[in-house]
């Protein structure tokens, strides 16, 4: 086990590790000035884990355009802040670039503040022949993901952006305020595209946008808004973007544009996601096939550009009303029940939805809509996440201040292939109290 002190014991750190090595920060703040490199290699066994004892006790402040570059397998990251502190937002692009061989990274409680891309993943050439390989079976929980005001750069802005690999999974992690304040002005919370596979995004509370407002903000996304050229893609074709991607048990709120977005998403599973405020949930372009059940959405369900879809058992159009008679205080993000006409045992339920929001099982027979099953005797608090056991204590969603409403905008919600349409303006969310 390393102890470290300052950001060059840190960097020394970093360098000499080997698999099993914990490498613990003492409180304070590291200034980062440069790429931290993590190119030495775990085992699935004995990963390298780089951690704070808990989280806010530790700040990396990153003025590097990368903060951490695992290209390596098996690392660790945990509790730790990691802040954005260029004068250029186009310099800080990412807190962790995950790339090439880095199969098997865990990202796990950490909270990441002002980057255009907190997480970044895609392929790298590896090897004598240089052959691009991209990082598989990378898990992104219990994280929480912002920025504190809109990012002056035209460059893409998703907080968690993911070009190609297999088997991500991202879940309970809490995603919010984040805009694109140049360019298209479109942002999302995270998407997988770049011809990625079985890619799971589950029990994450997306509020686009809370403490402060603006632009064309999209929830959660297969596909995003499209990858090129081909090269960079796996197999060498960016069609599809995500091969049989799963969304389940989802929150979503808040998004001038749709929750969620397909775009060349092929064989997609959208299942029990609660949409509130949002344009709801499209599906576009021909190569986009989706499974859609059990959802509760105040917005549409389309098809859009030859995208084509089958449904069962999904509220959609609701508005934002009758969520505010069915549900104590959406505004404020608390899903508890108050009116179960529309909600309680009206789902069938599918064998790759075994539990809820919460993570606890759901209980046998007809399902509850959406991402919270009611008939347990438990509370869900659907005010902060709910990672699972041991990934921490959950991240609170309750922040208080209100940016007020975006401006009407343009919402194609992929602004690469051309097509527009007229967004949605989201309700103003109280302050939290």
């Amino acid at each position: 086990m390393a102890v470290v002190r300052t950001t060059a014991e840190l960097i020394a750190a970093l360098a000499a590790a080997s698999p099993g090595e914990v490498i613990t920060l003492e409180p304070g703040t590291y200034v980062v000035t440069a790429n931290l490199a993590c190119d030495r290699a775990g085992t699935p066994d004995a990963p390298i884990t780089v951690r704070a004892e808990t989280l806010g006790t530790v700040v990396l402040a990153s003025s590097a355009v990368e903060g951490f570059h695992v290209t390596a397998p098996h690392w660790t990251f945990e509790n730790l802040e990691v802040r954005g502190t260029c004068a250029d937002d186009s310099d800080c692009e990412h807190a962790f670039h995950i790339t090439g061989a880095a199969d098997g990274v865990t990202l796990r409680n950490n909270r990441l503040v002002d980057f255009n891309a907190q997480v970044k993943g895609n392929g790298a050439p590896v090897g004598a022949g240089g052959a691009y390989v991209w990082p598989d079976d990378v898990l992104v929980e219990g994280n929480e993901l912002f920025d504190t005001r809109a990012r002056d750069t035209s460059n893409p802005v998703t907080k968690l952006d993911i070009v190609g690999g297999r088997r991500w999974r991202v879940r309970a992690n809490y995603i919010h305020d984040y805009q694109k304040g140049g360019g298209d002005g479109v942002s999302y919370a995270a998407f997988l595209k770049g011809n990625s596979r079985d890619g799971v995004m589950e029990r994450n509370l997306v509020v686009c946008a809370r403490a402060h407002a603006g632009g064309t903000r999209i929830g959660l996304s297969l596909g995003g808004g499209g990858t090129g050229p081909d090269s960079i893609c796996e197999d060498g074709t960016c069609s599809p973007e995500h091969q049989d991607g799963i969304l389940r048990n989802n929150i979503i709120a808040r998004c001038s544009d749709v929750g969620i977005y397909l775009n060349e998403g092929l064989r997609s599973k959208l299942y029990f996601n609660t949409l509130y405020a949002t344009a709801g949930i499209d599906v576009r372009f021909a190569a986009s096939t989706a499974d859609v059940r059990g959802n509760l959405v105040t917005g549409a369900l389309r098809d859009r550009d030859g995208g084509t879809h089958t449904e069962a058992d999904n509220v959609v159009g609701a508005g934002d009303a009758a969520f505010q008679q069915w549900f104590a205080d959406p505004d404020n993000l608390d899903f508890t029940l108050e009116v179960p006409t529309q909600v309680v045992d009206l789902a069938a339920s599918v064998p790759e939805v075994t539990d809820d929001y919460c993570g606890l099982p759901r209980a046998p027979g007809p399902q509850d809509r959406g991402a919270v099953d009611y008939k347990v005797a438990r509370p869900c608090d659907t005010t902060v996440t709910h990672p699972a056991d041991g990934a921490g204590p959950g991240v609170d969603g309750g922040v208080p201040a209100d940016g007020g409403d975006p401006p009407a905008t343009d919402g194609g919600g992929a602004p690469a292939r051309g097509s527009t349409r007229r967004a949605r303006t989201p309700r103003r969310v109280a302050s939290a109290p």
